[in-house]
C-alpha cells in the first residue's frame, strides 16, 4: 500500500495563527472567558492562550473538545467546507493542517451527521512529538508507514507499519515520530460528547 504524501495534496489549509484567531472570534462571540473554556474543555488557560496567539497548535482531539465548548465544529474554526457523504474518492479527501510543518490530516468522514466515529488520516514528520491526552472516549490507530513510540499509561508501545493500537482515551497517551522519515497515521476517534449527550463531532 503506497502512502499518500503531502506533495500528492492540495496545500492544506488552517495555519496555527489564523484557527488562534478563529478561536479567539468565537470565544469573545460568546462571551466566554479563558477560564471558561479552560474547565470545559479539561485543558489549561495557559495552553488555549498560546493556541489563539498562535504559538502553540492542539492535538486534534483538543481541537475537536474547543470546538464543541465554542458550541461550533473544527470545519467551521478551520474555514473548511463540512461536507457529509459515505463515500470519499481518494483525490477527493479534505486536507487541513493544525501548525507543525509536515503535520495535516485527511478528512476520511464523517459520513453523516451525527456520526459518532471520525477517521483521519495523519501525517506527522520526524521527531514530532504529540500532546499528551487524557479524555473520554475511545481510539484505534493502524499505522501505515514510519515509525512511531506510543504511549499509553505506564505501557511503552514501538510500532511499526501494520502494527495497531486500540484503546480507552481516559488513559493518558501520547506518542513520538521515530526515525527520518513521516509517520502515516489511520485514526478512528470518538466524538467528544455534549452535556445533553448527543455527539458534538
Amino acid at each position: 500500500m503506497n502512502a499518500p504524501t503531502a506533495r500528492d495534496k492540495t496545500k492544506p489549509k488552517g495555519q496555527p495563527t489564523e484557527l488562534g484567531q478563529a478561536i479567539r472570534r468565537r470565544r469573545k462571540a460568546m462571551g466566554l472567558t479563558l477560564d471558561r473554556v479552560a474547565q470545559t474543555t479539561d485543558l489549561t488557560t495557559g495552553f488555549l492562550s498560546q493556541v489563539e496567539r498562535g504559538l502553540s497548535s492542539p492535538s486534534l482531539s483538543s481541537l475537536m473538545s474547543i470546538a464543541a465548548a465554542l458550541q461550533t465544529s473544527i470545519e467551521k474554526l478551520l474555514s473548511v467546507p463540512e461536507v457529509f457523504t459515505e463515500y470519499v474518492a481518494q483525490d477527493s479527501r479534505q486536507t487541513y493542517s493544525l501548525g507543525t510543518r509536515g503535520r495535516f490530516y485527511e478528512k476520511l468522514g464523517p459520513g453523516f451527521a451525527g456520526a459518532l466515529f471520525n477517521p483521519q488520516i495523519v501525517h506527522r514528520p520526524p521527531g514530532h512529538v504529540s500532546e499528551k491526552m487524557c479524555h473520554d472516549g475511545e481510539a484505534f490507530c493502524y499505522l501505515i508507514s514510519g515509525r512511531l513510540e506510543y504511549h499509553l499509561g505506564k505501557k511503552v508501545f514501538i510500532m511499526s507499519p501494520g502494527d495497531v493500537v486500540h484503546h480507552d482515551t481516559s488513559v493518558r497517551h501520547f506518542s513520538v515520530v521515530l526515525g527520518d522519515v513521516e509517520a502515516v497515521e489511520l485514526w478512528v476517534t470518538t466524538s467528544p460528547i455534549n452535556d445533553s449527550g448527543a455527539p458534538t463531532g
